[in-house]
């Protein structure tokens, strides 16, 4: 059986787009650690797409708009939170390109000519156009590659599209793969498009393997580059358990935090050491998904050849072996994320220490890493809402994440009278002291809320046990029954715009 074989391969920073560049276009004088390329019969190789620049020169061109924009928008920036384009790019969670490899099984090309693979690489491509979505002037460089033991497509896409941005009311390019590729349920759909559109223009071929995504790599390639994300993984775990000592004997000789009525004082190099724990944590968290994609390629390897070579029992043993050095390397990483839970639950404590006793500079700061941390997906919602409810940037933090109105407190103060406490107080006595009259005394509260001495929230707070609550306890609890409301209206309301046939009258 020939199989067809789509994947899709992100580019990650800007170096690693320019080391691709230079491996598709063949730049290199000798590529020691791939001998199946035979640079003798690079002349053969076929441009779908041809790029007479460097890629990242044509990645430049491609999304110079982008990069105008960003410009501009870093002039009314902080100086000491300006960034370059690149320096932008590299630091995001977004991709800065996508590499789509198309192929088959080496029995596929036997007998077919240079123009019957060109045929057959044009096809790729009418797939990249009419059911990925891209435009022609997304297409970076398409190049099918007869240089190596089986033919190949090499085509490097950039997803760069203009979205709306909810927080600036305004469309703002960015580079998003999803907008293209939104998960592994999408991408399997995808290649079974692939694999339709193959086999309505005649080619015989069998739908790649279901969840494979195997890189097609020889054993010793795999395991090179395993071999790297283990002393990579060792370096990232002493680096963060190595910044934890530190910060864990700083710590000793801070005994406590001083908080006075502007500042939050910590020593210097404690504040340095905290800082670094984090920085270090990043890392893991950023190098997690690369071990957890170097574990499901192993695996998909697997599977692959389990299936193509069967034979080859030798293979079977070094993929299993791979796979357990990966597994347990992953095991090591897993035990890491409670640390990093913790040292996140530290940094959201201190960062709400700063909002409430900070001064102006302290607290403008500590807004900007809340929000870059929630830009970046470190902190959720609830998280900012934890860090700033009941604090002078309150207001500023909600409307950045978007928080609904009834989530709000600094805007919504609840206060009452003297009066009216002392006869909330003494009504919810003698409801609690004379439970069998209890009917008698809800009316009496049906008749103060007509009359309008109380609100519906004050008449049921009434009927709790609040006759040993400070007068600040009792509207802390009115606020927060009023935003309870709130929410219960919003949901409901929102359920009723859903359902434009709902009968009010029910």
């Amino acid at each position: 059986m020939n199989y067809a074989i789509f994947r899709s391969q992100p580019i990650k920073t800007i170096n690693d787009l320019a080391q691709i560049g230079s491996h598709n276009k063949r730049d290199k004088k000798a590529y020691n650690s791939n001998p199946d390329i035979k640079l003798e019969l690079s002349k053969d190789n076929i441009e779908l797409v041809p790029l007479t620049e460097k890629y990242v020169k044509g990645f430049k061109n491609i999304v110079k708009e982008y990069e105008k924009e960003h410009n501009e928008r870093m002039k009314t920036e902080r100086t000491d939170r300006r960034k370059t384009f690149n320096q932008m790019l590299d630091g995001s969670r977004n991709v800065v390109a996508d590499e789509l490899l198309f192929t088959a099984t080496d029995k596929f090309f036997e007998n077919m000519s240079k123009d019957d693979i060109k045929a057959w690489g044009d096809t790729c491509m009418e797939f990249v156009y009419k059911d990925l979505g891209y435009k022609k002037e997304q297409v970076l460089h398409s190049t099918i590659h007869l240089d190596e033991k089986t033919p190949h497509i090499h085509c490097v896409v950039i997803p760069l599209v203009k979205k709306f941005d909810k927080r600036t009311n305004t469309e703002r390019y960015t580079i998003s793969k999803k907008q293209y590729i939104r998960d592994k349920i999408h991408l399997s759909e995808l290649q079974d498009k692939y694999h339709k559109r193959l086999v309505d223009k005649g080619y015989n071929l069998e739908r790649g393997i279901k969840g494979s995504d195997a890189v097609h790599q020889n054993v010793k390639e795999l395991k090179k580059i395993t071999r790297y994300y283990e002393k990579k993984a060792e370096t990232i775990n002493d680096s963060l358990n190595n910044a934890i000592q530190d910060f864990d004997e700083k710590m000793k000789t801070t005994k406590n935090t001083i908080l006075d009525k502007e500042y939050v004082k910590v020593k210097k190099d404690t504040f340095e050491s905290m800082n670094n724990v984090i920085k270090e944590s990043k890392k893991v968290i950023e190098f997690q998904p690369k071990m957890e994609q170097l574990f499901n390629e192993v695996d998909n390897f697997s599977k692959s050849h389990q299936a193509l070579e069967k034979e080859n029992k030798n293979l079977e043993r070094e993929v299993k072996s791979l796979k357990t050095r990966n597994s347990n390397l992953l095991e090591d990483n897993k035990s890491l994320k409670n640390i990093i839970k913790e040292l996140f639950q530290r940094l959201k404590e201190f960062l709400r220490e700063i909002l409430q006793f900070g001064n102006e500079n302290a607290k403008d700061s500590a807004t900007y890493e809340v929000k870059y941390n929630y830009d970046i997906d470190n902190f959720s919602s609830d998280d900012v809402y934890d860090i700033a409810v009941n604090t002078s940037k309150e207001n500023e933090l909600f409307n950045y994440v978007g928080m609904p109105d009834y989530m709000k407190s600094t805007n919504k103060p609840y206060h009452i009278d003297n009066d009216k406490y002392n006869m909330m107080i003494t009504l919810s006595k003698q409801i609690c002291d004379d439970i069998p009259n209890e009917k008698q005394y809800i009316k009496i509260l049906d008749n103060l809320e007509k009359k309008k001495v109380f609100t519906r929230t004050e008449r049921n707070l009434c009927l709790k046990p609040i006759f040993g609550y400070s007068k600040s306890e009792v509207e802390n609890a009115l606020r927060r029954l009023n935003r309870q409301a709130e929410k219960e209206a919003e949901e409901f309301y929102n359920m009723d715009k859903k359902h434009d046939d709902y009968d009010m009258s029910l």
